[in-house]
């Protein structure tokens, strides 16, 4: 898959979001790219699939304003990578972006272990 087909799919995976989320996702970017950068890779390991930056919707408080946009990265290699031969890529993609937007909404993934997410 190319990185515009994968870059579509994501969008796809952004559009096929209940409603309910979507309404509640704010101040927030999707990114996809080829792999992690190298400080990712040292501080998250290279497996890396899909990376949350920002201030989770549960810590923004009456301060948070005129901040930059929270940033979702998705890893194309890695969920490819992850997915193998055999795997649907397009759940794949979803799965790996709705993980990270749960992190947008300040669950951690301690607690998505625990509610059995992970």
């Amino acid at each position: 898959m190319t990185l515009g087909e994968f870059e579509k799919e994501t969008a796809a995976a952004i559009r096929s979001l209940p409603v309910f989320f979507k309404e509640r996702l704010s101040n927030l970017v999707v990114i996809v790219r080829l792999r992690p950068e190298a400080a990712q890779v040292k501080k998250f390991g290279r497996g890396l699939l899909g990376l949350y930056e920002g201030v989770p919707l549960s810590d923004r408080g009456q301060a948070y304003s005129g901040v930059m946009p929270d940033k979702i990265t998705l890893f194309k290699s890695n969920i490819e990578s992850a997915c193998g031969r055999g795997g649907n890529l397009k759940d794949e993609i979803r799965r790996v972006l709705i993980h990270e937007i749960a992190h947008h909404f300040g669950i951690d993934d301690e607690e998505l272990i625990k509610k059995g997410l992970y």
